[in-house]
């Protein structure tokens, strides 16, 4: 009896050790995915006022998807290198449930295919704003609201968990 007893308890301490460490690696998890987002947004927008220069990936000139590219890169996440090929990694998600670290991407200038990257820096139902390199400001960030970005709009890919 005394045998059957401490089996029990045993079992009741393990079981309960065992959800409880699954409720704390899924709230470190979440932190861990808020950290990598925050640290890949801070990188991007640390480049900030670095000009645009075609094929750039250093602090000496950016195109859009080099800025992508390297910021990924700094946290050991490999992305193919041009807009056109970062639109096929991740999930298509709609533009209202975007949410900071997703991408977007646009066909600007008429373009049939997307040709242009942004890592999106803030969401909210009615605006989205994220850090790219343009041709003609370099790195800046930009935002939905506005009708170039508006009318060239294409999707959003969730590539990080």
């Amino acid at each position: 009896m005394k045998r059957i007893i401490i089996f029990l308890l045993l079992g009741v301490a393990f079981t309960s050790c065992k959800s409880t460490s699954t409720a704390v690696s899924k709230n470190e998890s979440k932190r861990e995915n808020r950290t990598l987002v925050n640290n890949l947004i801070e990188k991007a927008t640390d480049n900030i006022g670095v000009r645009y220069k075609a094929g750039g990936t250093t602090k000496s000139g950016f195109d859009c998807s080099g800025l992508v590219y390297t910021t990924f890169e700094s946290e050991n996440i490999k992305l193919p290198r041009s807009s056109y090929d970062q639109a096929k990694i991740g999930k298509v998600i709609p533009l209202n449930d975007a949410k900071k670290g997703d991408l977007i991407f646009f066909k600007t200038n008429k373009s049939r295919q997307i040709n242009h990257v942004g890592l999106i820096t803030e969401a909210n139902s009615d605006e989205v704003k994220f850090v790219h390199s343009s041709t003609s400001k370099g790195v800046i960030i930009s935002s939905t609201k506005e009708p170039y970005y508006k009318n060239s709009f294409e999707q959003v890919n969730r590539v990080l968990p």
